[in-house]
């Protein structure tokens, strides 16, 4: 039922872009002609986007941008990039669209356009059990002595650039490297995206690692796309669909919530 559904949204709005086609932007018409939406993600932000053990990319994102694709009546391609290089990519058209549980900011937003929110997360923090309850919060974070690590370019780098500017940063240009990190206590606490940090805690529990259950931020995600009004307006109409219809709810109970997906995981 749940796949029926989905597909009579992407009909639906696969006859609104036909009806459109003729007065396309010169985006949205590249990519029609080409009959591929090519999508920039990191593959390495799990639940959002992560490369499964078979090799393929699953996540949250991905869902939402093979439905996209969908219900353009084309196919999709990805392409994986550190987290710091998508935009650029973007921006020089080596991308259509990036989604890789990337923050909505107003300096992001000078430069592209988004879509969303398709959700909206927070930052947490993520310690070894033992480090864990002496820093539970910011200010717990900001001394000498703290090492924190952080993904490059990210929001999580500018929050403890800004509320935690006495400790010490470790920038990793993956997640997997800054819990290395953590792992190899080279770092004493991690800072990133509230799901992630509560998937690394239940991927690493036996080795001791917990995460806060409380975002400490509010991080609203969202679709990096090129300037292109129609197709800017056919995706956050398509967006808008699907969580109208309750269909964008069950795909975050389905990654958000836990699920066999995680053993999919190497």
């Amino acid at each position: 039922m749940r796949k029926t559904t989905v597909g009579l949204v992407c009909v639906c709005l696969s006859v609104l872009l036909i009806s459109v086609h003729a007065a396309a932007g010169p985006v949205l018409d590249r990519i029609l002609e080409k009959g591929e939406l090519v999508v920039g993600t990191s593959g390495q932000q799990p639940p959002m986007t992560v490369r499964a053990k078979s090799g393929e990319i699953i996540g949250l994102d991905i869902d939402i941008a093979r439905a996209v694709a969908q219900g353009m009546g084309i196919d999709v391609k990805f392409v994986t990039l550190p987290f710091a290089e998508l935009l650029p990519n973007l921006e020089a058209g080596k991308v259509d669209m990036v989604i890789s549980g990337m923050t909505i900011t107003p300096n992001r937003n000078r430069n592209v356009a988004f879509v969303g929110p398709y959700y909206v997360s927070g930052k947490g923090i993520l310690a070894l059990e033992k480090r864990y309850a002496e820093l539970q919060d910011a200010n717990g974070l900001n001394a000498p002595e703290v090492v924190v690590a952080t993904l490059e370019n990210s929001t999580s780098q500018k929050f403890a650039e800004t509320l935690m500017p006495k400790a010490k940063l470790a920038l990793s240009p993956s997640y997997d490297g800054a819990v290395d990190l953590l792992l190899n206590s080279k770092a004493d606490v991690m800072v990133a995206d509230l799901p992630f940090c509560a998937f690394a805690a239940y991927r690493h529990q036996e080795k001791g690692l917990s995460a806060g259950k409380s975002p400490l931020t509010f991080e609203p995600l969202g679709i990096a796309m090129p300037e292109d009004a129609l197709l800017i307006n056919w995706v956050q109409n398509f967006l808008n669909t699907l969580q109208g219809t309750g269909q964008l709810k069950k795909l975050h109970k389905k990654w958000l919530d836990g699920g066999s997906w995680i053993e999919q995981v190497p």
